[in-house]
């Protein structure tokens, strides 16, 4: 590569860092005034250069506001108490299963949740809590 070259080279390089300068100063924001700088958010919540039409905008109330997790609602104790049938239990090992009559779901039962012996073929009524491998039936009593 020659001395002209290089030459041609840097003109030419001074030239596009000028041309940059130019369009630098030309796109600059400095000294735009406060509603070339504002943006507003619209009804969907995209922004938007142009203010929003107060016909469309919507009250939220704070209050309605939910973080987290929902809050549960309070259950009449009435509702928890199942009925079923004993299908299966075993005294000696002090465990059985009972049908539930709603739902048909197989539940667990322990003997130190029963309030009375109870047999295969016995009508009780229990409430369900879930245990470390499934749902499990506390507070179980038999009925007529």
């Amino acid at each position: 590569m020659g001395k002209k070259d290089k030459e041609k080279k840097k003109l030419k390089k001074r030239q596009e860092k000028e041309e940059k300068r130019q369009e630098r100063k030309a796109n600059n924001n400095k000294g735009k005034g406060l509603e070339d700088m504002m943006a507003y958010v619209d009804e969907n919540g995209d922004l938007s250069p142009v203010p929003v039409d107060p016909k469309k905008k919507i009250v939220i109330n704070v209050e309605d506001i939910q973080l987290g997790a929902a809050k549960q609602v309070a259950t009449d104790p009435a509702d928890l108490i199942r009925k079923g049938v004993v299908k299966f239990f075993n005294d000696e090992k002090g465990y059985g299963f009972i049908n539930d009559l709603n739902s048909k779901d197989s539940v667990f039962v322990h003997i130190n949740q029963l309030s009375e012996p109870i047999k295969e073929g016995d009508k009780v009524t229990f409430e369900v809590e879930m245990g470390q491998k499934g749902p499990n039936a506390v507070r179980v009593k038999k009925t007529a």
